[in-house]
């Protein structure tokens, strides 16, 4: 019976069952159910999806991905081997693009060692399509990543990780739950208050009413990763939207079509994520032993890698195209669109300069 049940039905049983559940273990269950989850089932990409990401509007982003790659490959004396980790890579565009631009240097197509993290079997037949040439091997557990140096990229990747969210009541601190009223999922409140000092001194100062917003599943998984990456030596680039700085503030949002929608109303039909603390995540991977390198904006970071130029000669040699080339350049760069609410964070093994970023 329970295979004729949406996920929406399971949900609402367990909250019957064991009442309200937090919200990231809402959203866990949302975007994760092992046949369910709206991570596990469908291709949310492109203009027939739910949302679009970077790599989908131009080639242009991953080809300059792709050399700020092999550069850093150069850096690191071109290991004889190389594992490439991407997180969550989409439709394998990314990769695609990138590993067309990083195998012209010499060494790094022999020493790579492509490993993808991924679970959803449609994405997983079209990665499998792109990149079938590269002798990728996909993964469900990132302590698989073997031994060697290591590259990880996470474009996007931190958004969709599970938030708990702390309302401040009368100077103290109540954890969000979804909850069933009137037979309707809904949002509450804990009735135990939660201990101040585990919210957070960035905190400290909150009024009454605001909302902490703590992905502490995002600094968990950053924190794992980066202990894998400092033995081995690499590097971890993340591009996502986001806050420079952790501070108070509320950002979950469901996604279904390019369009909002009630992030309560069809659980795992929507996308749900919220925006990511970025200095919560380089004090993550501080902690574990790599240099967090000075965060930048996205604009910034791939016009620093020479993306005005790439897409010029791009627009040059299909003039006809040249509209949707500007179009996708100014969606990627201008500070009103990606530009600015997209960050770049790295945090890398002590003595390697990657290109984009100012000195530690």
């Amino acid at each position: 019976m329970s295979e004729t049940l949406s996920l929406g039905d399971l949900i609402d049983m367990q909250i019957r069952q064991s009442g309200p559940m937090s919200l990231a273990t809402y959203m866990g269950l949302c975007l994760t159910h092992p046949t369910r989850g709206y991570y596990r089932k469908t291709d949310p990409l492109g203009t027939k999806g739910d949302f679009i990401t970077a790599p989908e509007i131009s080639q242009t982003f991953g080809e300059v991905i792709g050399a700020w790659i092999a550069d850093l490959y150069i850096q690191m004396d071109r290991p004889k081997r190389l594992t490439l980790l991407e997180l969550g890579p989409g439709r394998g565009t990314l990769l695609a693009d990138a590993l067309r631009v990083a195998t012209r240097a010499s060494g790094f197509a022999a020493a790579l060692d492509l490993k993808l993290f991924e679970t959803n079997p449609v994405l997983i037949a079209m990665q499998r399509e792109k990149l079938g040439n590269y002798n990728p091997h996909w993964i469900e557990d990132i302590e698989a990543i073997g031994g060697a140096p290591v590259i990880v990229l996470a474009n996007e990747f931190f958004d969709a990780l599970p938030i708990r969210q702390f309302v401040k009541r009368n100077s103290k601190w109540y954890e969000r739950s979804v909850g069933l009223a009137e037979g309707k999922r809904s949002f509450g409140l804990s009735p135990t208050p939660y201990e101040e000092a585990l919210i957070g001194e960035e905190f400290a100062s909150a009024q009454n009413g605001e909302v902490a917003e703590i992905g502490l599943a995002a600094q968990q998984f950053m924190g794992h990763l980066a202990r894998l990456v400092a033995p081995r030596g690499g590097a971890i680039l993340a591009l996502d939207y986001g806050h420079a700085r952790t501070q108070p503030g509320e950002t979950l949002q469901a996604l279904s079509r390019h369009a909002p929608v009630d992030p309560l109303d069809q659980p795992g039909a929507a996308d749900l994520t919220a925006h990511v603390d970025f200095q919560a995540l380089g004090r993550a991977a501080r902690m574990a032993g790599l240099t967090v390198h000075p965060l930048v904006e996205q604009g910034a970071f791939l016009s620093s890698l020479g993306l005005a130029e790439r897409h010029a000669a791009l627009a040059a040699a299909n003039p006809h195209k040249a509209g949707a080339l500007d179009t996708a350049f100014d969606r990627l760069t201008a500070a009103d669109q990606m530009g600015a609410l997209f960050k770049v964070l790295c945090a890398s093994s002590p003595g390697l300069r990657p290109a984009g970023f100012a000195a530690p």
